[in-house]
């Protein structure tokens, strides 16, 4: 069973399974695809971060593909340029690469298939060709005039012709199917599997990534309206490789929850979640009034703590600080009968906070709905894909790559693809957990789910950047608490809050502020807004992007997919 962000790779993924792949191995095949056919979305310069589970082991553990801040990424160095975030979209946000390793390191440790058969479909769809997604010919337009003016490259890659493509025209990129050509090149004559993977991922990062750097390198537009030189160099890109980390948990109505560590957002879900656990189901409803004003305080809670204390950096808040009973009881004792306007971040521990430079807007932040939103300086919020595989001997993957997408910085020529900007997603300010440092990750919106109980399990996960979770949280609800099968929840209108501190340029929230879709209904609507909170209300049909799959208690395997944007697949057999 796989579920997906596009069809192409729902689809690529039921093919590996069908032919005898495991989980793994098309997990993988389908995210070089995705790197092809959703360049809007991820690119082969992004990064990923995964849970994974292989059969029969009892704790799924972490594949981390967030790369570092190269060594010259200094808070001082930004700075000195007159800055005061990380910009959006330009080579000065990069960090090193990270995604395609992972998924190197991936196939080498769990899959089953040989890399030239995995990489097969990219190299297929790259240089013969795809019908371009309507969202990606949509976000060439709204950056052609960047194109244009100050990233001719990227103008020569997408819009060879000068004119932004229609939807569904065919598009080639001859570059990157050149460059998976030779990471398959790279392991020939070696003696294994192992050892052929091993090959391609050294080809990747000494002699791939040093011609994105030094592209980078070259003074270019950034979305501060400024040209700047990327920072990333040689030595950054060949002296990292992706690996694997243990995984954080919360028991939640019998079930494990598993979630990347406080590098990434992740945590905040677990500690939602042990929030929202003691009170009456009633409380946990968003179809109701007061559940939904729980839910939304309790995420404000977790995400005040989040924007205070989770981090690569020194000072972060450890899981199980975090996650404690008092801590908890304390955090829980805050949640009152009206919408709080304040950010109130906790003292694990007993220590006191690093606020960040927090801007607020007397409304709800644009691209508040999750959205992928792009302007015209190319700063992007939101943009993201995501992947769930079971297979029938109990392997299970939920993976969320991102970044490195066709807005991000300018194309390189020789590669067909450029570098993210995961980088701003930390601060410029010292002593914060997410500050700017040398070779330490941003704390990333990436997060996937596994939940697991006995012999069921499930993965899930979402697009869209701060949203990710608080959009997985209500599935989670109404499956654990309310009984719903899992499309029954996906479909179900869903929720967030707008009261956080955006993870993406320029790093807006809105005090109070809730986004709901419209299906919630004028009941609901008007109990929020007399407790206070501020509430906008998208489409019927606005919010949202989970996607799932798992192992129910008999036995059976199920995926479930959004409907929303009419982009998520499920697809089984």
């Amino acid at each position: 069973m796989s579920a997906s962000t596009h069809w192409t790779a729902t689809a690529t993924a039921q093919a590996v399974l069908e032919r005898g792949g495991n989980a793994f191995d098309a997990a993988a095949t389908a995210a070089f695809v995705l790197h092809v056919v959703e360049p809007h979305l991820n690119g082969p310069g992004g990064d990923l971060v995964a849970l994974v589970r292989p059969a029969g082991a009892a704790e799924p553990v972490v594949l981390m593909g967030q790369g570092p801040a190269p060594a010259a990424a200094t808070i001082a160095h930004v700075t000195g340029l007159g800055l005061d975030l990380v910009p959006g979209a330009g080579g000065l946000a990069a960090t090193v690469p990270g995604a395609v390793d992972a998924w190197l390191l991936l196939l080498r440790e769990h899959g089953t298939w040989e890399l030239a058969d995995v990489l097969a479909y990219a190299i297929g769809y790259a240089r013969d060709g795809h019908p371009l997604v309507a969202g990606a010919a949509a976000t060439i337009g709204r950056v052609a005039d960047l194109f244009r003016d100050h990233w001719p490259s990227s103008t020569a890659r997408w819009m060879p012709s000068g004119r932004v493509p229609a939807p569904d025209t065919l598009v080639r990129n001859p570059a990157y199917a050149d460059v998976l050509d030779t990471l398959v090149a790279a392991g020939l004559g070696a003696d294994s599997r192992e050892s052929r993977i091993d090959a391609a991922r050294t080809r990747w990062a000494d002699d791939v990534l040093p011609v994105a750097a030094g592209f980078a390198a070259r003074p270019h537009r950034h979305s501060d309206g400024g040209d700047h030189r990327g920072i990333l160099d040689d030595d950054d890109v060949r002296a990292w490789r992706a690996s694997v980390e243990p995984a954080v948990s919360a028991r939640f109505r019998g079930w494990d929850v598993y979630k990347p560590g406080v590098w990434t957002q992740g945590p905040a879900l677990l500690q939602t979640l042990r929030l929202l656990d003691p009170l009456p189901d009633d409380h946990l409803d968003i179809s109701l009034g007061q559940g939904a004003h729980h839910v939304l305080e309790a995420q404000k809670l977790a995400y005040a703590d989040r924007d205070a204390w989770f981090g690569d950096g020194d000072g972060a808040v450890s899981a199980s600080a975090l996650l404690a009973d008092d801590y908890l009881d304390e955090r829980r004792a805050l949640i009152g009968h009206d919408a709080s306007r304040d950010f109130r971040p906790g003292e694990p521990e007993g220590r006191h906070p690093v606020i960040p430079p927090l801007r607020t807007e007397a409304g709800v932040a644009a691209g508040a709905t999750g959205e992928p939103t792009v302007d015209r300086s190319g700063q992007t919020r939101g943009d993201t894909c995501h992947i769930d595989v079971i297979d029938r001997w109990g392997n299970v993957i939920s993976a969320t790559p991102s970044g490195g997408w066709l807005q991000s910085s300018p194309t390189v020529p020789e590669l067909g693809f450029c570098l993210g900007t995961r980088l701003q997603m930390t601060w410029l300010v010292p002593g914060h957990p997410a500050s700017l440092t040398p070779g330490r990750r941003p704390r990333t919106t990436l997060t996937p789910t596994l939940l697991a109980r006995g012999d069921e399990v499930t993965a899930l996960g979402s697009p869209g950047g701060d949203q990710q979770d608080q959009w997985q949280l209500p599935v989670i609800l109404r499956t654990l608490v309310g009984g719903y099968t899992a499309q029954q929840a996906i479909d179900s209108p869903t929720l967030h809050t707008t009261a956080i501190a955006d993870s993406f340029w320029p790093r807006t929230l809105t005090p109070a502020g809730a986004m709901v879709e419209g299906r919630v209904g004028d009941e609901v609507v008007s109990e929020l807004e007399r407790r206070g909170h501020r509430v906008t209300v998208a489409g019927d049909w606005a919010l949202g992007r989970v996607s799932a799959v798992g192992r129910d208690a008999r036995g059976l395997l199920w995926a479930a997919a959004n409907p929303r944007g009419m982009q998520g697949y499920a697809a089984g057999r």
